[in-house]
């Protein structure tokens, strides 16, 4: 593969012999122990990390990150009931363990698509400002959008001087369609934290909403002028100049350079291409194990693999990532040189920066979206129902905001996917997936990618 294409990186081996040697140094730390398991869980290596955090709990420790740690790799192991009970003994640790509430509630939503379940712990728990965020959540992703913004509303009216509920408490309401509470809430938030980029986003959609496009185009330019290379912001200063005719928005949103389509080549080892998809989803049907999507994802009506594919040595999962980078090293290869947030940030390599499967059943799709830490996103199809054949149904759908915007906008083209084909196009880019009927799944992998360092 090309330099810099490897997932796990020499910063990463860096800090696995670093923790290793933390714990031939100090054999009976626990807290050694605790390092050694986290960085082995953070690389994938969830057999190693519950190991460690056997050896952790067993030389004294009893931390409540050792017992998220410890769920998270039993999660990963698919051991699935004894991660939900590490992460209940975080929380009974330090019941406003909100990383750990947030980790224990996602897994019972998967697991069981229960809103009631998910929500059963932090029922008990205080209502910190992470926690609330947690159950608004929650309630979310249930579809009970009305009862998050109730909630919120209810925080805001106990606290209105915390930045944070009004940001969630903007969100919601837009989410609701009420654009003047949203505008009210974002500009009370950008008031208490006049530094806080996410105010100043949350700011960008609701004047969006309210239809007040200059307004939020000059906001939108102010946050890129000052951070770049973020890709929400970007997303948000796009669409602004869509809404106000900014020819700025052909040059960055509208060059058919920036997205590609292609096959990937077939990995050594098998006769042909149908063989090594069959092979791989084969592979991706076991990790797909969740009754529901996950917390605070695109995914509407499937589920979500939740470990880092680019990281785990299984052998078709290793061919499909040295298969890739043909169409990549093209796609990089064919920008050339200009100064939109793609092409200036061209190093001449990429790396992995989280990759991921996704199952939608039918009625599925990806509501829109952005990908806030990549450069480039994609799509790789791996095995789709004959549904696609009729247009839209299954496609992946480019430029549509994924935030209310007065008036509406649709999507910019649409992709018709096909088995094999990888799609690469700017994570500033929004895309969604079209909801397809039938009675067959659609299986892909997506991934996303940075310069090389």
């Amino acid at each position: 593969m090309r330099q810099g294409t490897e997932a796990v990186t020499t910063a990463d081996h860096e800090r696995l012999a670093r923790a290793r040697a933390g714990v031939a140094a100090r054999p009976v730390s626990a807290v050694a122990e605790h390092n050694l398991a986290s960085v082995l869980g953070d690389l994938g290596d969830f057999a190693g990390a519950e190991a460690a955090t056997a050896r952790a709990l067993a030389k004294g420790g009893d931390a409540a990150e050792t017992w998220l740690v410890r769920g998270r790799a039993l999660q990963g192991l698919a051991r699935l009931d004894e991660a939900e009970a590490a992460l209940a003994t975080a929380i009974a640790r330090r019941p406003d363990y909100a990383v750990a509430h947030r980790d224990l509630a996602q897994l019972r939503w998967m697991r069981t698509a229960d809103m009631r379940h998910a929500l059963a712990a932090i029922a008990a728990a205080p209502a910190t400002t992470d926690l609330i965020r947690v159950h608004a959540t929650v309630l979310t992703e249930a579809g009970e959008g009305a009862a998050a913004a109730a909630l919120l509303t209810r925080a805001v009216a106990a606290r209105p001087g915390d930045p944070d509920l009004r940001l969630m408490a903007a969100a919601a309401c837009g989410r609701q369609g009420d654009a003047p509470a949203q505008l009210a809430h974002a500009t009370a938030a950008l008031s208490l934290a006049p530094g806080s980029t996410g105010a100043a986003k949350a700011a960008v959609e609701a004047l969006l909403h309210a239809g007040r496009a200059g307004e939020a185009a000059a906001l939108a330019e102010r946050l890129i002028a000052a951070i770049p290379d973020d890709q929400g912001a970007i997303a948000l200063a796009c669409t602004a100049w869509r809404l106000t005719g900014d020819p700025r928005h052909a040059a960055w949103c509208e060059d058919p350079a920036l997205v590609s389509a292609a096959t990937i080549p077939t990995p050594p080892g098998w006769p042909d291409l149908p063989a090594f998809l069959a092979d791989l989803a084969a592979d991706l049907a076991a990790r797909h194990r969740w009754r529901t999507h996950p917390l605070e994802q695109s995914v509407r009506h499937g589920s979500q693999t939740q470990e880092d594919l680019a990281r785990l040595d299984v052998p078709v999962l290793r061919a499909l990532f040295a298969a890739l980078d043909a169409p990549i090293a093209a796609h990089l290869g064919a920008l050339g040189a200009g100064d939109d947030p793609v092409r200036r940030r061209l190093s001449g390599g990429y790396r992995f920066a989280g990759a991921w499967s996704v199952r939608l059943t039918p009625g599925g799709f990806h509501s829109d979206h952005v990908h806030p830490r990549g450069w480039l996103s994609s799509a790789f199809y791996v095995d789709l129902p004959d549904a696609v054949a009729q247009e839209p149904a299954g496609w992946l759908a480019l430029g549509r905001p994924g935030v209310p915007t007065r008036p509406a906008l649709g999507p910019l083209r649409h992709i018709r996917p096909r088995p094999g084909q990888l799609v690469l196009f700017p994570s500033w880019l929004w895309h969604g997936t079209e909801p397809f009927a039938g009675d067959a799944t659609r299986l892909t992998v997506a991934f996303d990618l940075l310069p090389a360092e």
